[in-house]
């Protein structure tokens, strides 16, 4: 009988693709945070889209993942 799945891994292999997330996950000096919209999944992996980019992130990697509300739109910069 295989382990049983983390919830988080469960969470980010059952979310419906364009659901917006945030994962925490290890890197090599502490932990990390994607924020952004799932858009992939692989063996062992997942996608979040960020601003800045796509970040292919391991399952074995996530410590804490969870569904965020929609960004709040963006504010008209102020003019001096």
């Amino acid at each position: 009988m295989s382990p049983p799945i983390p919830p988080q891994q469960q969470f980010l292999s059952d979310a419906p693709l364009g659901t917006r997330v945030v994962v925490r996950y290890r890197i090599e000096d502490g932990l990390t945070d994607a924020l952004g919209e799932l858009v992939g999944r692989g063996d062992g992996d997942c996608t979040v889209r960020t601003r800045r980019s796509d970040v292919v992130i391991p399952l074995a990697l996530v410590v804490a993942a969870k569904e965020v509300p929609p960004a709040p739109p963006r504010r008209n910069p102020k003019h001096p």
